[in-house]
């Protein structure tokens, strides 16, 4: 699995964020009249860092993100297409933005991620990330958890 930097809004970037959108909308779809704070969207000059999956032939499958929010760098967006979850391309996206962190001198990365998403928990705690209190905005938003994990 190739995992390739590129820029936020790379068109196959967008169109896998746009099938993250989807299926999370899905999952939280009883949140949908809920006011999401300002800080949980991504702007795009808070990116440091976006790296694509791809597949030996070029098709995108997944999506990973590294954001300055404060004083910390957080995992945003991250996304596998549903027909190549299993195969280690989450883990393959995890390893680059924990390297790209590491180069931007962090000491951890943070992530938030909801109990709605018990695939995406069991990954992160399988790759060695630990639970930590729930981090602003993300104290305003129900269902939320969030980890952590050292990158030095």
């Amino acid at each position: 699995m190739n995992v390739e930097t590129v820029e936020w809004d790379d068109p196959s970037a967008e169109a896998l964020r746009a099938a993250m959108s989807r299926e999370m909308d899905e999952r939280y779809a009883d949140m949908a009249g809920f006011d999401f704070p300002e800080d949980f969207s991504v702007a795009r000059d808070s990116v440091v860092y976006t790296g694509l999956a791809r597949t030996e032939e070029g098709l995108a499958v997944g999506h990973i993100a590294l954001r300055r929010l404060g004083g910390e760098l957080e995992i945003k967006r991250m996304y596998v297409a549903p027909g190549h979850r299993g195969n280690g391309v989450a883990v393959a996206l995890l390893e680059a933005v924990e390297s790209a962190a590491a180069r931007a001198g962090a000491g951890r990365v943070v992530l938030q991620t909801g109990d709605r998403q018990p695939d995406a928990v069991r990954l992160y705690e399988r790759e060695g990330y630990t639970r930590i209190p729930v981090y602003p905005p993300y104290h305003l938003v129900p269902n939320s958890l969030c980890y952590q994990k050292r990158v030095t």
